[in-house]
């Protein structure tokens, strides 16, 4: 098969002194780990794209293993761009993320652009302990400025305590099934993101279904969990929806 193939890992592990070790930051070809100041207790990292991509028949993967009271918080340096390659076999990126009982994780890398020509396929599988805290943020940008996107296949599922919360699919771009465009899902528009917020708190007091501003809105979910949806025109506005409503449903 042709394309690249790389993966990067994460393990955040409690030290005993209140704070977050990285007994494992491990990173090849153009994936790249940096590990960078954190606050308080939590430990930062920061994914870095040392090379164009994922273009056509790249395998690329990135795992994060959060254990029993670390707090780990991972970022990105730049927005993913994916693009035609050489190869016409589909891209895949896949993030694996489990969270332990008592750890959190706050996963919040920059957006996804899907570029004219490009084929990838997104795969995230959260497996959260029944104490665990999440925030996961994905944006996806249909197109660069004044072109048509690419296909995207994006996945996302979260399981909490060995159970299903979530678990959804959105197809874009040539060849995806009719009416993704159409009034009833984007529209006209062309920015796509969600955020998951999972803490215990929501078992006591769920998320209050509701919007928040013009383009996002809450939706609770079965369990600990809730949902924020947003569309945007572009990716400025699809972001400043989602910090908005972040400062709703935020897991502090």
């Amino acid at each position: 098969m042709s394309g690249v193939h790389a993966t990067a890992r994460i393990g955040a592990r409690a030290d005993g002194r209140g704070g977050t070790s990285l007994p494992v930051l491990e990173s090849d070809g153009p994936l790249a780990l940096r590990r960078t100041r954190g606050v308080g207790g939590e430990a930062r990292v920061l994914l870095v794209g040392a090379m164009s991509g994922p273009l056509g028949g790249d395998r690329f993967a990135v795992e994060a293993d959060v254990g029993n009271g670390a707090r780990l918080h991972v970022g990105s340096a730049a927005a993913t761009i994916a693009l035609p390659g050489q190869a016409k076999d589909e891209a895949h990126y896949e993030v694996r993320l489990t969270v332990a009982d008592g750890g959190e994780l706050r996963w919040l890398p920059e957006q996804l652009i899907s570029a004219k020509g490009s084929d990838l396929y997104v795969a995230t599988r959260v497996e959260l302990g029944a104490d665990a805290r999440l925030v996961l943020r994905e944006e996806q940008v249909l197109g660069r400025v004044g072109e048509e996107p690419g296909r995207l296949t994006s996945r996302l599922t979260v399981r909490v305590g060995g159970r299903v919360v979530l678990d959804q699919e959105l197809a874009c771009g040539p060849g995806a099934p009719g009416g993704w465009d159409g009034p009833a899902v984007l529209a006209e528009y062309r920015a796509v993101g969600q955020l998951v917020v999972v803490k215990p708190e929501f078992l006591d007091e769920p998320a209050q279904a509701r919007n928040i501003g013009e383009y996002a809105g809450v939706m609770p979910l079965a369990g600990p969990a809730a949902l924020v949806s947003a569309v945007a025109p572009d990716a400025l506005r699809l972001r400043r929806a989602l910090d908005e409503a972040l400062d709703h449903v935020d897991i502090r």
